[in-house]
């Protein structure tokens, strides 16, 4: 009888310490305190913002946690995909970042214009070297804004272009094959009529 209660107890402890050793890894997350993750991006991140140059803008602080292990660099690329340009498959492109560190956990807000970043990353949207705010028309639904975030396994070798959606399709050919996690937020957004 001993025996056989030592025996159980020793297979309990051993299921439980498989369990915990098999319990999986926190997600890779994206988040933002401007906005709730599908809801209304508010107009200072906008286009529609007082005082906002045309085609810029003021970009929302953006956090990211847990990352999958092995990343060595991020890539953010913001896209509106309620637009079709040039009467191709194509969406509005208003951000895309690339080479984020590994040591990266995030963007401030209002991020300032310029091709390169401290710590070298890259940025481009379709108006230049600087985030471009939302800036869907007041008639009609609301705009989707996806932000997405890649973890990469490796860094880039991809030099900003004067076309930004030129550049824009070698940063994500660039990373096929080099995606350990993707995480995902999104924002609505429309003028205020």
């Amino acid at each position: 009888m001993r025996f056989f209660l030592r025996f159980s107890m020793i297979a309990v402890l051993m299921a439980v310490g498989s369990a915990a050793a098999a319990a999986p890894p926190a997600p890779f997350t994206l988040s933002t305190t401007a906005f709730a993750d599908g809801g209304q991006i508010p107009v200072q991140f906008t286009a529609a913002a007082q005082d906002v140059a045309p085609g810029q803008g003021v970009s929302p602080p953006l956090a990211w946690s847990n990352p999958p292990a092995g990343t060595r660099s991020f890539v953010l690329h913001m896209h509106d995909l309620d637009v079709a340009r040039n009467r191709t498959t194509d969406d509005q492109l208003h951000w895309l970042v690339w080479n984020l560190p590994a040591t990266a956990t995030g963007l401030p807000q209002g991020v300032p214009p310029g091709s390169q970043l401290a710590g070298g990353a890259y940025q481009i949207s379709a108006t230049g070297a600087t985030y471009r705010g939302p800036g869907a028309p007041a008639a009609g639904p609301p705009h989707h804004y996806v932000i997405e975030l890649y973890a990469l396994d490796g860094t880039i070798d991809v030099q900003p272009e004067a076309d930004p959606f030129a550049t824009r399709a070698q940063v994500l050919a660039a990373i096929q094959g080099h995606v350990l996690g993707k995480a995902v937020y999104l924002g609505l957004f429309h003028r205020p009529q």
